[in-house]
């Protein structure tokens, strides 16, 4: 222990790593180069995909249908030469029908291979021609609906010559279609000859990229965070003179620096800690004798907690009386600012004394009462209903009910307060623009052998986001000025279905206006004289108190 005494140096925090990146900057670093290639990629991969898509379009989609479409203009043209020679031979307009529907044929083909070729002029061009020269053989000779067979016949040199000049315009539109086609078969090579290079390069400058990345990531932060991780280590065995000097990213060797310090503390301390084991060791039989004292001391400070909590009612409820009575005495002395004054520390002990007994009730769940019995809930609603009758007559609420609750096994006193928490929450967050319509409905769960319950209000409804937050001791999610209370009511309601072993929760699938409370108790087991559980009815009871 050649360093027990000695004294600690601390190193400024950022002063050893001063001008070096920390972990996260590495890591940051490398994300958004990481990212830069990928789009750097994506860009590239997308503009040469477009290209070889492009020119595949071009190639599938004109430049081929148009050569097909060539053939059928062709095909329909010699149709049209067979017909009228067949006419002109024997002078009987039947051997005309191919020469008919060649014409069909042939208007057919000139419009689809002018739309597909619309942007190559040399292929209009020579379409054009084929165009022309049939016009000229048709005007000049095949007048078949003027023209005699004789005289057709006597002008078939000419005829013959006139088509020649077609078959001319034939093989010139043929060449341009071969060569378009070769074209488009060049540049579709060429296309896919860059995409595969482009994407190669890619993968390999992505590739080099993650290496190199993951090299320099390894060698700045991996490499120091493994030194580190192996001096702490050797420290933790027990060699204390063992030094902590990591190099690395700034906030590694502030960590080094601070278990350095931390290092040199230990062992400054190590000597002072083995000269008190066995003080420590007296303390800890002392420790484990008052730890089972205070196990058994909880109980009577659970009871101590509810008798305290009374007697701060009292010097409360002295402060709102003396309060009054100065306001009564010496009213006529006070200013404004001195009777406002008054009405809060009133208004603040009144406060107190709700707030005591909402925590005494909190409290009180589960813990002070354990007189669970068979009973029906039907009498449990009637009695909160009754208890709170009051502030349902001054907002004129409306309560749809079930003609009959199940019964359930549990304590009448609780279930009582739970309905009377949910109905009276209801009551009180209600719409402005309405009378507040409550209804309660049931129905036993097959899967889980549960009674659900849904209690269904028209008022102002609770957020999805908040829908944990109610059910929070204390949690409020409106101001006292808007509505009263102390925010222990829905924690209550909580607390007293998880007692009866269900769960409440807040149905944010509903989405009707306002709010559904849902909440599940167990269903008791049928009865033993052969009677079964009983059921909620179906029907609605409408109650309007």
């Amino acid at each position: 222990m050649s360093e027990t005494g000695s004294t600690v140096r601390t190193v400024p925090s950022g002063a050893r790593g001063s001008g070096r990146f920390t972990v996260q900057t590495w890591f940051q670093l490398v994300l958004a180069v990481m990212a830069i290639v990928v789009l750097i990629g994506a860009a590239a991969g997308a503009q040469v995909i477009a290209a070889t898509n492009n020119a595949t379009d071009r190639l599938i989609e004109h430049t081929q249908p148009a050569s097909r479409e060539a053939a059928q203009l062709q095909n329909a043209l010699i149709n049209q030469e067979t017909g009228v020679r067949g006419y002109a031979l024997t002078g009987e307009r039947k051997f005309l029908e191919p020469d008919t529907l060649g014409r069909e044929q042939q208007a057919r083909a000139a419009e689809r291979i002018a739309a597909l070729i619309a942007d190559d002029p040399d292929l209009l061009t020579d379409l054009d021609s084929v165009q022309r020269a049939a016009a000229k053989w048709r005007a000049d000779y095949a007048r078949t609906e003027t023209a005699s067979p004789a005289a057709l016949a006597a002008g078939s040199i000419q005829g013959k010559a006139l088509f020649d000049e077609i078959r001319k315009a034939f093989d010139d539109q043929s060449a341009g279609f071969a060569a378009a086609i070769a074209e488009d078969r060049r540049t579709l090579d060429q296309a896919r000859v860059v995409r595969n290079t482009v994407l190669t390069l890619m993968v390999a400058v992505f590739l080099l990229t993650g290496l190199v990345l993951t090299l320099l990531v390894r060698r700045f932060v991996a490499r120091p965070l493994s030194a580190l991780t192996t001096a702490s280590l050797r420290v933790a065995d027990g060699d204390f003179d063992h030094r902590i000097d990591v190099t690395g990213p700034a906030d590694i060797t502030t960590v080094a620096a601070a278990t350095e310090s931390m290092r040199r503390r230990v062992v400054s301390e190590l000597e002072i800690s083995r000269a008190q084991e066995a003080v420590l060791a007296g303390q800890k039989a002392e420790l484990d004798i008052q730890t089972e004292d205070l196990r058994r001391s909880n109980t009577e400070l659970e009871q101590f907690a509810y008798v305290a909590s009374h007697d701060l009612q009292e010097p409360l409820r002295k402060v709102a009386s003396f309060c009054q009575l100065l306001e009564k005495r010496y009213g006529d002395q006070l200013d404004a600012r001195g009777k406002q004054y008054i009405d809060y520390a009133v208004d603040g002990a009144k406060r107190m004394q709700i707030l005591i007994n909402d925590l005494l009730t909190f409290s009180r769940v589960g813990r002070l009462t354990d007189s669970a019995a068979r009973i029906g809930l039907g009498a449990t609603l009637d009695a909160a209903l009754s208890n709170i009758s009051p502030v349902i007559e001054d907002t004129g609420a409306r309560l749809e009910l079930p003609a009959r609750l199940p019964e359930v096994v549990g304590d009448p006193t609780l279930l009582t307060m739970l309905w009377q928490n949910l109905i009276a929450n209801a009551v009180k967050f209600r719409a402005p623009d309405r009378a507040p319509l409550i209804r309660i409905d049931a129905e036993l769960e097959a899967d889980t052998g549960m009674w659900g319950f849904a209690v269904t209000d028209n008022g102002i409804g609770i957020e999805p986001e908040f829908a944990e937050k109610v059910f929070v001791i204390f949690q409020r999610l409106h101001n006292r000025e808007e509505y009263s209370g102390t925010g222990i009511g829905l924690a209550v309601c909580r607390k007293i279905v998880e007692y009866h072993g269900g769960k409440i929760w807040v149905d944010t699938d509903y989405t009707d206006g306002g709010t559904r409370f849902r909440f599940t108790l167990p269903a008791p087991a049928p009865v033993i004289d052969g009677g079964a559980v009983p059921t909620a009815d179906a029907d609605v009871r409408d109650v309007s108190v």
